[in-house]
């Protein structure tokens, strides 16, 4: 049958609508403020027999969504095993290497029948506040295997013909510092798939079944055709990109992640071969989560072809199983963020090489994992897990976004009002970092400096971060935006971590304090291109300095912040145009 195109957008809309609900109503439920605030979730609608993308909502982790395809996959693939799927049953599971992340993301997946048969599959994927492990909020930079990261569950029912099975969570509970914050997450992830399967059943018996299933196809078809009509404007040929990451976190020496892409008419080859083998340390990902990675980036840069499992189909990866990016059990995955961050970069580098004009320069680069963690005089236990924000890279048509979220997701950055409620902290500074921003004819959104002090006795200090001697890269000319810097306070003064991103073992005592200074988005386009007015007025708003407004962008201001015309022409004139 046939679908019009008005039909076919109302359908889309309510699809989405639904996985939206579901996204508020985790949001809302969670006690955990990594989802309950900065929305580090997500849910989706999947193929009932591939596993495939085929709707997903805007306010989770796109992340997530490409991942996800992959997790429900390994629940066809476990249950046709243990004799098929069921109507009432949920699976639970946070496997990194069967359609996984890290140990933090649980996953809970629901076959929605019809008549019988599944027709599709809702899932949810949320990041639970502690699982377990050698580190509070589990992300471990010295990790060498899994086991040191938190508790590994395979695929099992969570419901099993509608009966809750209280034994799989108290074993869930029993691997946790947080049991309770953990009670609230799995139990808003089943009230959102509870919620989903009524808007969906809903949506059936209005249009029907087999209306619904024929416009899952021409979505998932549309988008595959308009990805296939996007790459045709592509040049044919070989562009290549890498990039690095500061180290393991176990040997402090650099890892590169490296692709070939290749243009042939319709089709993309996406080749990582020469990305550096599996490490010791948790900077490791699985295929899957690479080729998610892959799926989040083209979605940046085509940002209007549908987001759908037909985004991938003119895409072929080719990723070596020996591959930092093709790893299996047990090696360590925990930070998978910091190298699917680079696996973004390295695409949009090699995408402005041959399409200039929807490139974007690379993001600051890391979520700067933070985990304090203690006891209260109470002797109550406390872990506050936090993410950060940093510079955006610029485009072709303006700066970067200041102070933004890793382009991996469109989470939030948790307010400092929530953290400082939750936690026994101070934010002594939150702002902007000056200078931090690549300069370009477009630049680089700026970075944040975040000064946090100690408000109890004691407490540890885990940091995983990235960025630190590698730098966000601009393109088309553009430069790059400034290092990841991270320091903490000691009776005898302020120290830096050995491998510059990475640390455990950091203790603090009370009012000693905390700073990170993330790093700013790379510049787009030589920077001496960049509207002198415009330099004037970042001067003016305290985003570059008037040395730098000078040095870099070759831009001369007089005692009153205007523009020193004259000077600004005699210097950009002998310079190279940087």
């Amino acid at each position: 049958m046939a679908i019009d195109s008005i039909t076919l957008a109302i359908l889309k809309g309510r699809l989405e609508q639904i996985a939206d609900e579901m996204d508020a109503t985790l949001f809302r439920s969670a006690f955990n403020p990594i989802i309950a605030e900065a929305h580090d979730a997500s849910h989706g609608i999947y193929d009932a027999k591939t596993g495939d993308t085929l709707v997903q909502g805007k306010s989770g982790l796109p992340i997530f969504v490409g991942v996800m395809a992959f997790a429900v996959k390994a629940v066809i693939d476990k249950a046709a095993t243990q004799g098929g799927l069921n109507e009432g049953d949920v699976w639970i599971f946070n496997d990194p290497y069967d359609g996984g992340t890290h140990l933090s993301d649980f996953r809970l997946v629901k076959p929605i029948f019809r008549d019988g048969k599944v027709f599709c599959f809702l899932a949810s994927v949320g990041h639970w506040h502690d699982v377990g492990g050698n580190v509070p909020g589990n992300y471990n930079p010295a990790a060498t295997e899994c086991f040191q990261e938190g508790m590994l569950i395979p695929p099992v029912k969570l419901f099993d013909h509608g009966v809750y099975r209280t034994d799989i969570v108290d074993i869930l509970s029993a691997n946790t510092r947080l049991p309770l914050s953990l009670y609230g997450d799995l139990n808003g992830q089943i009230n959102a798939l509870d919620l989903g399967e009524k808007r969906m059943t809903a949506l059936l018996d209005e249009y029907g079944d087999a209306t619904i299933a024929e416009c899952l196809v021409d979505l998932k078809a549309r988008a595959a055709e308009l990805m296939r009509a996007r790459i045709r404007e592509l040049p044919n040929g070989i562009v290549s990109a890498e990039d690095f990451l500061d180290n393991d976190g176990i040997k402090d020496e650099p890892l590169k992640i490296a692709m070939d892409l290749t243009i042939e008419d319709d089709h993309m080859i996406m080749d990582f071969s020469r990305s550096s083998p599996a490490c010791a340390g948790p900077v490791n990902i699985s295929r899957s989560t690479t080729i998610a990675a892959c799926y989040v980036a083209l979605k940046h840069i085509f940002g209007e072809v549908p987001a759908n499992a037909g985004v991938l189909e003119p895409v072929e990866f080719r990723i070596d199983p020996d591959s930092l990016l093709s790893v299996t059990a047990p090696k360590p995955v925990g930070g998978y963020t910091e190298t699917i961050l680079r696996l973004i970069d390295i695409v949009f580098q090699a995408v402005a090489k041959i399409a200039p004009e929807p490139a974007v320069a690379c993001a600051y680069g890391t979520i700067n994992a933070l985990s304090l963690a203690g006891h209260r005089q109470n002797g109550q236990r406390w872990v506050m897990f936090s993410f950060f924000g940093g510079g955006h890279g610029a485009h072709g048509g303006g700066d970067g976004l200041n102070h933004g979220n890793a382009p991996i997701s469109t989470a939030t950055i948790p307010p400092l009002e929530i953290l400082e409620a939750a936690y026994p902290v101070r934010f002594a500074k939150w702002a902007l970092r000056q200078d931090s921003g690549g300069p370009g004819e477009f630049r680089g959104g700026l970075g944040a400096v975040y000064e946090i002090a100690l408000r109890e006795e004691h407490a540890d200090v885990f940091l995983f971060g990235e960025r630190g001697k590698y730098p966000p890269p601009g393109v088309v000319g553009g430069q790059p935006g400034a290092t990841n810097r991270f320091a903490y306070e000691q009776a005898d003064g302020e120290h830096t971590p050995p491998m510059v991103s990475k640390m455990v073992g950091i203790h603090i005592e009370r009012d000693q304090t905390l700073r990170l200074e993330t790093p700013g988005g790379g510049g787009y386009g030589k920077a001496f291109a960049r509207d002198p007015q415009k330099v004037a007025n970042d001067v003016r708003l305290g985003y570059v300095s008037a040395v730098k407004a000078e040095t870099d962008f070759g831009v001369v201001l007089k005692a009153d912040g205007s523009v020193n015309s004259m000077e600004t022409d005699k210097r950009r004139s002998g310079e190279d145009g940087r």
